[in-house]
């Protein structure tokens, strides 16, 4: 049986962030994740996750300056203090929040750098972030995003996160799977998830096209959902989906597509 996730950046933004844990405590979640803690201050947000008693599965490092249009920084040259710097405030957080798991978003493809510059800075901060996060006993991730969501981020298949994880060489890195991602870039969503399936750390959802709730497009989540039984995964499933409406309205496809 499957276990979700609710993401409180994309779930519940009816009300602010610090009430969406009560909301989806209220709605039968037992886990959250979320992109971004550092807003927040450490206090407020451990006490919200233990008033509702509430697992955090995920968020992820520090991604340079979301605003001005930045999606992560690791493979950006002449950033690599300031990732530093990020993976020890993730680190603070994800202690002091009980988090196990960090998901590094790699960034867009700076213009007019040399490629082979690019790929040493993006190996050289993912493989400091592993043996940072390996030695405070936390899990790193790395994700493809699709280039029309995202146009010009770094890393879009499965294949390219693979094979940085192999250049990396630790053990402690794993792919965050995206099936939303997944679906738009490159499909052969369960044969992927199959042949993956130990490198995998951490598998998110959302129905494509527009992003919403599973069973509102393409993806046959039914199956998907069956198969992740049936292959051992067992960890949970993050639903980082945009709501077609109100958050709550839009819940019955966790009972009807997993009955």
């Amino acid at each position: 049986m499957p276990r979700f996730a609710a993401n409180l950046t994309m779930l519940f933004t009816e009300v602010p962030f610090l009430e969406r844990f009560a909301r989806a405590a209220a709605a039968g979640f037992a886990a959250v994740e979320f992109l971004f803690p550092y807003p927040y201050a450490v206090g407020d947000l451990r006490a919200a996750l233990d008033r509702h008693r509430l697992s955090p599965v995920l968020h992820n490092l520090p991604a340079g300056d979301w605003d001005a249009g930045e999606r992560g920084i690791a493979c950006l040259p002449g950033r690599t203090e300031e990732f530093r710097a990020g993976v020890e405030t993730a680190i603070r957080y994800a202690q002091a929040l009980g988090v196990p798991r960090l998901n590094c978003l790699v960034g867009k493809t700076p213009s007019g750098e040399d490629p082979a510059r690019i790929h040493a800075t993006l190996v050289d901060n993912v493989r400091y972030a592993a043996n940072a996060l390996d030695a405070a006993g936390l899990q790193l991730l790395v994700e493809a995003i699709n280039p029309f969501d995202i146009p010009g981020f770094h890393l879009t298949t499965t294949a390219q996160v693979l094979a940085l994880l192999d250049e990396v060489g630790s053990p402690n890195v794993r792919v965050q799977y995206d099936i939303y991602h997944a679906q738009r870039t490159e499909g052969e969503l369960a044969g992927t998830l199959s042949r993956h399936l130990a490198r995998i750390g951490h598998v998110q959802l959302a129905d494509n096209p527009g992003r919403h709730e599973p069973g509102t497009g393409e993806i046959n989540y039914r199956f998907l959902f069956a198969h992740l039984d049936r292959i051992g995964y067992d960890g949970y499933i993050g639903c980082e989906y945009k709501p077609a409406g109100v958050t709550e309205v839009g819940l019955g496809w966790m009972t009807a597509l997993t009955a």
